[in-house]
């Protein structure tokens, strides 16, 4: 059996069109045998007396819709948000004359008015939410007091006091607002973590590419040394015989110095950081990381001091530790770095220290810090803060604070004190480093 495909982000149709048919269809088949089946054993096995002729029109009306909708379009088809609502409110319509029609809210099915709104809570959009629950809650008041008697088993009307039936209208109204705005909040929140960790792997594959094409520009560096070197020697020989001042002598001149170009193009790309990222056992060192990490966002304005030292200054002791470079741990970095760097007045300060037990790595800006109230929060998806300049803290910190995790570090958001800017504190167990 092939394993199955990851997680992807929705395509941009997919979220205008969130509700596959198929779905909606297998719901409102079920609907129908309960409908069906309740009126069969309730007519013919508890005989109540019931309009049962005028129930399975109901009921059949859905199904009809129900048959045309599947027939007229396949079911890999999906919904927009408009025709889904659409689609859930004449199941609320057809829910409530079917409740018309055997006692309104006196019915102890009446609390299947919930369904509908529970579903389309969801699946569906806010304001598609409140519509259904507006026109559910309105289904609801109606029946409180306009529906035909309650079916019994015998003539004698069975008549609840109507106390009685408002208590049960009120329980009702509570239960759709209730479960309508749980329902959403807690599908919103699995979407937008949902969407949060497809932004993740997306940031991870990005780099995964990166680091391959790395892989390979020193690879081919490497390949294209030998014969470039070959033609720079037959070059320089051919200099030597071709008396100067002539047109082959400038072309020579000129192939040499574009073979000595070339030749450091290659050096560049062999010496490049990232160029081993995929190498199995790779190994990067903590500052060499950090500079790696940082290389593509600095700026003139914004200077970055790296120093190897706990937050008193003193000394770490030992070789510097290295870590696995992976392509987790550079994009992780680069997404806390960029942060810094962007919101810094003048300095970004990175402290590294380590020992017996940890590797630390602190890093500080000078920039107005983390707001207060979010401190406790950050690093879930979509939270939004230092807005003083054009930037959009939140998605980038959550998939930096994920990565991270996954090469065994523990993150963590301070300030530094009143107006000392934002603090970062990177802590890897020392058994994950070497």
């Amino acid at each position: 059996m092939s394993p199955s495909p990851p997680d992807r982000p929705m395509t941009p149709y997919e979220l205008t069109h969130p509700v596959r048919l198929h779905t909606l269809v297998m719901l409102r088949w079920v609907a129908v045998s309960g409908q069906a089946g309740t009126l069969l054993v309730t007519y013919f096995w508890l005989g109540f007396d019931l309009p049962i002729e005028l129930g399975f029109t109901i009921v059949g009306l859905l199904a009809l819709l129900n048959l045309s909708t599947a027939l007229r379009q396949p079911s890999s088809a999906r919904l927009t948000d408009r025709e889904a609502a659409g689609s859930m409110a004449f199941d609320i319509l057809q829910l409530s004359g079917l409740l018309f029609i055997t006692g309104g809210l006196t019915n102890p099915f009446a609390i299947l008015v919930l369904a509908p709104v529970t579903v389309a809570a969801t699946i569906l959009s806010a304001r598609s939410t409140i519509a259904l629950c507006v026109l559910s809650l309105a289904c609801l008041s109606l029946l409180a007091f306009f529906h035909l008697p309650l079916p019994w088993m015998t003539r004698t009307l069975f008549d609840l006091p109507q106390t009685y039936v408002l208590g049960i209208w009120a329980g009702l109204w509570v239960s759709t607002i209730f479960m309508a705005t749980f329902g959403w909040l807690v599908a919103e929140e699995a979407r937008r973590m949902r969407d949060a960790l497809a932004a993740t792997q997306m940031a991870l594959a990005r780099e995964q590419r990166l680091s391959a094409l790395g892989g390979l520009a020193a690879a081919a560096a490497h390949e294209l040394g030998s014969p470039l070197s070959t033609i720079a020697v037959v070059a320089k020989e051919l200099s030597r015989e071709v008396p100067s001042g002539t047109e082959f002598s400038d072309d020579l001149k000129l192939l040499q110095s574009e073979t000595e170009r070339c030749r450091k193009i290659l050096a560049q790309l062999s010496a490049r950081p990232e160029a081993d990222g995929n190498a199995p056992f790779s190994r990067i060192g903590l500052s060499s990381a950090i500079e790696a990490a940082a290389a593509a966002y600095r700026r003139d304005a914004v200077m970055l001091v790296l120093e190897a030292a706990d937050i008193e200054g003193n000394p770490p002791g030992g070789e510097e530790p290295t870590l696995p470079h992976t392509p987790e741990l550079m994009h992780g970095l680069a997404n806390i770095l960029q942060n810094a760097i962007q919101f810094a007045r003048e300095t970004v300060e990175v402290r590294l220290f380590w020992d017996n037990e940890a590797v630390v790595a602190e890093i500080q800006d000078d920039g107005p810090g983390f707001p207060p109230a979010l401190l406790d929060s950050l690093g879930e998806p979509y939270l939004s803060g230092r807005t003083q300049r054009d930037g959009h803290m939140g998605l980038g910190i959550f998939i930096a604070k994920t990565l991270l995790g996954r090469t065994g570090a523990m993150v963590d958001f301070s300030n530094a004190g009143e107006g000392g800017g934002a603090r970062v504190t990177l802590r890897w167990p020392r058994m994950h480093t070497g």
